[in-house]
């Protein structure tokens, strides 16, 4: 009993000491992917027991500022950090693998990734190149499960974060909310990142009006501070060679302006530490190693005034309890079960489908892991610009608050395609796609979707699409669509002739959606058009109408260079066709089914594909056509230089990933590939022989770029052809 007496009394005493002491606040900087030389600097005040009453932070400088002032070590902070791709933050990109069946081939199509939309007769478009969404993502995974906070006083070390006011250019100091809000607002670059909304205000990184704040953390009580300077120097002029390096230098002008003030209220008690991380990359964060050692570096370098803030063993650790117990706090709270789950949704989105797709109900009691998933997903229905969750303790008990935040460029949007082939002899081929989606036009989500194709193939289409209940599962579809392409027959890789299929045609279906990755459809269709030839005397008119039944699935991560998933389609059709001036042929049965499949292990990819089809009537001719040549098609030969009425083939392909160093491409992989193939086209009349195969192979490099793959690769077959192709935009 008087041991436990003597405990208590040793820190009442060291608490009285602690109040007598001077007060102090650390005051961190911006400067990016350097903002890791913060940590090494706190590394150093906690192996010599210097304390930290205040902290005030600056976009990077800010998110190192307040994990410290959650109560996290450096040394868990070094860890978070260093564990994280932050290169993964400047891309809001949905994987296409969470994307639904229908929105994975429409991206296929289109693209190139412009956010662009029209409302009210103008064009729109988001107010940053970046949402923030994957970023917000990064920060809460360090954060952990904190709830907003009435005033970050509350938190283990009290904490301001600065950002900068958009409209009046003036520095805000946020000091209450979301702490992960607080931290992205401070960090949001103006034009790169959309700024963020904060008690009604627009705020942007706060380096432009005040990168250093030493004014915040001296209002806040501090007596001394120790000032962590990371800014970036200026360049000289030979290095300001293009209009990003001018861009980069009046940035830095603004930030280290505002630094020199901040400077100037420096008094000879405080210390302003300096990391040598000038020759160091802002955005360049597999370097945060290095700059974590510079900036352990320059605190041991101040060592000798630091360490007259200095505590007795006694004392931090009675410092160190007393942040710990007030961690403690949000820590145990993350463990207790919802009571309730409030969305927040200025879409037209149904909240009944939020709520399912989230999948977090009161009762539960949610993990990291978990959030961030449920997060992931409602972001995936590409429907939104930002979706956060973050948690709100009550006097009943914890809830959870998600806001879905509509796209602002919305609801009506652009679309663009591109792809370009050349198989470096006979064709060369040029396509590009618009499209205009005016979406959430009925209450369950019906879309207007029109589409325009222009090059070699040309084509005009107009959709409406309409989800039958809530959930999006049950959908009817009407399409019209005007096509206009060539076939092109060859006599081995020689053109023969040319003909031009024009046609008319309508669908309407009744569909399912039974994952988010699979869908069956049901229709009838009809078709009217002309197939014609300067060779032929008479053009042919044809007209065709049946049902179709369509089933998808689509898994893969990538459509052209996958390393997981599995694509599968079957189109089945029955149809009555007639011929101008030809025979009746009767009943068409027409069978299209494809696979692609891949497996890998570490940066070995392999990838199998397959495909069959079938028409099946009683005449020699008519205006449906299977095809097969070209790229991973039957490499060496020209695209779609076979035709007929059926079609086996089947390849197997090895990928290897390069890598991001190869050729200095540090924004996208390169792939090294080779293929085996085998298949043919026949009549209709003739049977499939697996005699009559022609096997074929190809070597290629490929990467993906901001316009979809692009690929250089040679195919050769056993009977003799061989072609050349190049391309960009183009699925493979």
């Amino acid at each position: 009993m008087l041991r436990v007496l003597f405990c208590i009394l040793g820190l009442s005493l060291s608490f009285a000491a602690l109040a007598d002491r001077p007060k102090v606040g650390l005051v961190l900087s911006g400067g990016g992917a350097k903002g890791a030389a913060h940590v090494g600097v706190i590394k150093v005040l906690e192996q010599h027991h210097i304390p930290v009453d205040y902290v005030a932070g600056t976009s990077i400088g800010a998110y190192v500022g307040g994990l410290y002032a959650l109560g996290y070590s450096a040394a868990e902070i070094e860890q978070l950090m260093m564990a994280q791709n932050w290169d993964s933050g400047y891309s809001d990109t949905i994987p296409r693998e969470a994307l639904a069946y229908r929105e994975k081939q429409q991206r296929d199509r289109f693209n190139i990734p412009i956010n662009m939309g029209i409302r009210d007769g103008e064009v729109q478009t988001p107010q940053g190149i970046l949402l923030g969404q994957t970023m917000s993502r990064l920060y809460r995974t360090t954060a952990g499960l904190i709830p907003r906070f009435t005033s970050f006083n509350d938190l283990s070390i009290p904490y301001r974060a600065v950002a900068t006011d958009l409209e009046t250019s003036r520095a805000v100091v946020l000091s209450h909310g979301s702490l992960v809000e607080a931290m992205q607002a401070s960090a949001t670059v103006p034009g790169a990142l959309q700024p963020a909304v904060i008690d009604g205000k627009l705020l942007v990184d706060g380096g432009i009006a005040n990168n250093m704040p030493v004014d915040v953390a001296k209002a806040m009580g501090a007596d001394i501070v120790i000032a962590v300077d990371i800014g970036s120097s200026l360049v000289k002029k030979k290095q300001l060679n293009g209009a990003l390096a001018i861009l980069n230098q009046l940035s830095t002008m603004l930030t280290n302006a505002s630094t020199e003030r901040q400077k100037a209220l420096l008094t000879e008690d405080d210390v302003l530490i300096r990391p040598a991380v000038d020759t160091l990359s802002t955005t360049d964060f597999s370097m945060m190693p290095e700059a974590l050692k510079a900036g352990e570096a320059a605190a041991n370098a101040q060592l000798a005034q630091l360490q007259m803030l200095a505590m007795s063993d006694d004392e931090f650790t009675a410092y160190q309890q007393h942040k710990r117990q007030i961690a403690a706090r949000w820590r145990d709270a993350a463990k207790q079960p919802l009571i309730a789950v409030k969305f927040s949704n200025d879409s037209t989105v149904n909240t009944r489908l939020l709520t399912k797709v989230l999948n977090i109900h009161p009762g539960d009691v949610v993990d990291r892991n978990e959030l961030d998933k449920a997060v992931g997903r409602l972001y995936s229905l590409n429907k939104f610009e930002r979706v956060t969750a973050e948690f709100e303790d009550t006097p009943e008990g914890r809830v959870l608050n998600v806001d879905a935040k509509a796209k602002s460029w919305g609801p009506n949007y652009l679309e663009f395609g591109f792809n370009w082939e050349d198989d470096m002899s006979l064709d060369s081929s040029l396509t590009i796609d618009l499209a205009l989606n005016m979406t959430d036009i009925t209450a369950n989500g019906g879309e207007w979707r029109n589409e325009v194709r222009m090059g070699f193939e040309k084509m005009l289409s107009s959709e409406f699409y309409q989800p039958l209940d809530a959930d999006q599962h049950v959908y009817s579809r009407a399409q019209y669509r005007y096509l206009v392409n060539n076939w092109e027959f060859f006599e081995g890789n020689s053109l023969y002739y040319q003909l031009e299929r024009e046609a008319h045609a309508l669908e309407l279906g009744l569909g399912f959606n039974f994952s988010s990755v699979g869908m069956v459809e049901f229709g009838i269709n009809g078709e009217a058009g002309r197939i014609s030839n300067r060779a032929l005397i008479d053009d042919i008119d044809f007209t065709s109408y049946g049902t179709y039944l369509r089933v998808g699935y689509d898994s893969l991560n990538s459509i052209s260079f996958p390393t997981s998933g599995n694509r599968f389609r079957v189109n089945l059709y029955l149809r009555e066709e007639n011929y101008s001036g030809m025979p009746d042929p009767g009943r068409t049965f027409q069978i299209e089914a494809d696979w692609k499949g891949v497996v890998s292990v570490r940066n070995h990819a392999f990838v199998g594909k397959a495909a069959y089809a079938s028409i099946d009537n009683d005449s020699e001719f008519s205006a449906y056509v299977t095809d097969l040549g070209g790229f991973l098609n039957l490499s060496g030969y020209h695209k779609n230089s076979l035709a007929g009425a059926k079609k086996v083939f089947g390849a197997f392909i090895y990928q290897y990933d390069l890598g991001r160093d190869v050729l200095g491409m540090q924004d996208y992989p390169l792939y090294l590939g080779a293929s085996i193939e085998a298949g043919n086209v026949w009549g209709n009349a003739d049977k499939i022989q697996m005699n009559d195969l022609i096997y074929a192979g190809s070597l290629y490099l490929g990467t993906n770029t901001a316009f979809g793959p692009a690929a250089l690769g040679i195919g050769l077959t056993d009977d003799g052809e061989q072609a050349m192709y190049l391309f960009i935009g183009k699925n493979f």
